[in-house]
C-alpha cells in the first residue's frame, strides 16, 4: 500500500513524499487518514528535529510521520484484533501513548504512523494501551478537534485546590468559582471558553484576555454574553493591549479576592507572571503553552506560595478518558470543537503551513489528506468564490453556520473537491 505524507527529516526539513508502506502484523491496524488539525507541538517538533524529546536520534535517515490529531478509516485490520475492529468503520485516536514510560507519541516518533498523510500503519501498543477507538460521529473533523480539546479537558480536570489543616487535594476547577484564561482568544483558548460554559462542574465568572482585538472580536461573536448568562456564568472579554496595569485590572473583576483557577495560553514571561499576580487564595495557575526554549523563566510570588496557599502547574496533553469525554461532549451538541477552526487546507499545504504556523493569524488549520488545496482561511472563502465555485458553495455553507465549519462543508469538501 503506498501512502502520501509530510515526513520530518531534521530540523525546518518536512518533506511531502509518497513511499510504501510495510504490510501490516496480526497485531497492527491499515488505516485511511481522513482529516489531521495542525498542532503547535507540531511547529515545535518541526523546528527542534533531533533536539525534540519525541523525535528520534536518526530522524535524518528514518524520517516520521507529522501530525497527531487525526481521524479517517479502518481499512484492514490484522488477524488477533477483528474481534475488536471492523473494517469499514471510522477512528478517533488519542496519541498520548505514555507506553511503558517512553515519550514515542503518532506524529514524532513512528515511521509509518502519523496523522498527514493517506494511510498509515497503527502499531500494538496503541490498542493494547487503548488509545485507539472506534469512532461512530457524522464528522472526521469532530474526531480531529477532539485531541486538542481532551489536553484543555485535562487541564480543567488537573488543576486542584486545598483547605487549611488537609493534606487532601480536590481535584479540578473550584464549581462556581472564578476563573481566568490569559491570551486565550487563539484556538485553544476558545476551546477552553467552550469547555468552562458547557461542563457540568462552571465557574462563576469567566474573564478571557488577550492583545488581539480583531481575535477578542470573533470570540465575542462566538461566546455572547447572553449565551454565558444563560449557562450561569459572567463572562468578560478584556483587551489587555494598552492597560497600564494589568494585574489590578483582573483583580478588580473579582472585588479584589483573586481568581481560583488561572490559564495561561502562551509562553510569554510577563503573561504568566499577570496569572501569578492575580491569583486568590489556594489559586491554581496552569501554564498550559508549552515554551520550546528549555531555560524559560518567570518571576513568581514565592510569599503568596507560603501563606496564600498559591500554587502553579502544567499540564500537557489529555487522557483517553478526556478524550472520550470530548466526543461524547461533542455528539450531545454541548461543545463545539469548530469554534477553534479558521483554515482549512490539504496534504500539499501541510510543509508549509507547519513551518509558519506562528506567522499564520487566526486559529486551528485543518487539513483533509485527499485533497490539494491551498491553506484557505475560512472567511475567504466568499471571496475566492467569485471565481471558484466550489468556494462559492463552501461560503454558503459556512455561513449558514455561524460562520463555522460543520458535517455539511466537510461532505462537500471530500465529494467535490478530492484530488
Amino acid at each position: 500500500m503506498k501512502t502520501r505524507a509530510v515526513r520530518l527529516y531534521d530540523e525546518n526539513d518536512l518533506r511531502l513524499e509518497e513511499f510504501e508502506l510495510p504490510e501490516i502484523t496480526d497485531e497492527e491496524i491499515l488505516v485511511e487518514v481522513i482529516s489531521d488539525s495542525v498542532c503547535m507541538s507540531t511547529y515545535k517538533a518541526a523546528i527542534l528535529g533531533k533536539n525534540h524529546k519525541r523525535v528520534p536520534q536518526d530522524v535524518d535517515v528514518h524520517p516520521i510521520i507529522v501530525g497527531h490529531e487525526f481521524a479517517g478509516n479502518i481499512v484492514k485490520v490484522g488477524e488477533k484484533l477483528k474481534g475488536q475492529f471492523k473494517e469499514g468503520n471510522k477512528f478517533a485516536l488519542q496519541p498520548a501513548l505514555n507506553y511503558k514510560g517512553t515519550m514515542w507519541s503518532p506524529g514524532y516518533s513512528y515511521r509509518y504512523f502519523g496523522g498527514d498523510a493517506t494511510y498509515n500503519v497503527i502499531p500494538r501498543e496503541v490498542m493494547e494501551i487503548g488509545c485507539f477507538l472506534n469512532y461512530q460521529g457524522e464528522a472526521y473533523y469532530e474526531a480531529s478537534l477532539a485531541e486538542p480539546m481532551s489536553c484543555i479537558i485535562g487541564a480543567f480536570h488537573a488543576s486542584y485546590h486545598t483547605s487549611m489543616g488537609s493534606y487532601e487535594h480536590r481535584m479540578g476547577i473550584v464549581e462556581g468559582g472564578k476563573m481566568a484564561l490569559l491570551a486565550a482568544a487563539g484556538p485553544m483558548g476558545l476551546g477552553a471558553i467552550d469547555y468552562a460554559l458547557h461542563t457540568d462542574r462552571r465557574p462563576s465568572l469567566l474573564v478571557v484576555t488577550d492583545v488581539d482585538e480583531e481575535k477578542l472580536s470573533r470570540a465575542r461573536t462566538i461566546f455572547t454574553e447572553q449565551e454565558a448568562e444563560k449557562c450561569g456564568v459572567e463572562l468578560v472579554f478584556v483587551n489587555t493591549k494598552d492597560v497600564e496595569d494589568v494585574p489590578t485590572k483582573l483583580r478588580a473583576l473579582t472585588g479584589d479576592t483573586g481568581f481560583d483557577d488561572v490559564f495561561v495560553f502562551t509562553p510569554i514571561k510577563p503573561v504568566v507572571e499577570q496569572g501569578d499576580q492575580i491569583l486568590g487564595r489556594d489559586g491554581c495557575l496552569n501554564f498550559f503553552a508549552g515554551p520550546t526554549d528549555p531555560k524559560f523563566g518567570a518571576h513568581l510570588n514565592l510569599y503568596n506560595v507560603h501563606y496564600g496557599s498559591t500554587h502553579i502547574m502544567g499540564t500537557t496533553g489529555g487522557n483517553t478518558e478526556d478524550l472520550l469525554e470530548s466526543l461524547k461532549l461533542t455528539e450531545e451538541k454541548k461543545i463545539n470543537p469548530a469554534v477553534m477552526v479558521t483554515h482549512i487546507g490539504g496534504l500539499d499545504a501541510v510543509a508549509e503551513t507547519v513551518l509558519n504556523l506562528p506567522h499564520i493569524p487566526g486559529g486551528k488549520k485543518l487539513i483533509y489528506t485527499h485533497i490539494n488545496m491551498e491553506l484557505t482561511a475560512i472567511e475567504d472563502f466568499a471571496k475566492l468564490g467569485a471565481n471558484n465555485t466550489h468556494f462559492a458553495c463552501l461560503a454558503d455553507i459556512v455561513a449558514n453556520n455561524k460562520g463555522l465549519w460543520c458535517a455539511e462543508a466537510e461532505r462537500y469538501l471530500l465529494e467535490k473537491w478530492r484530488a
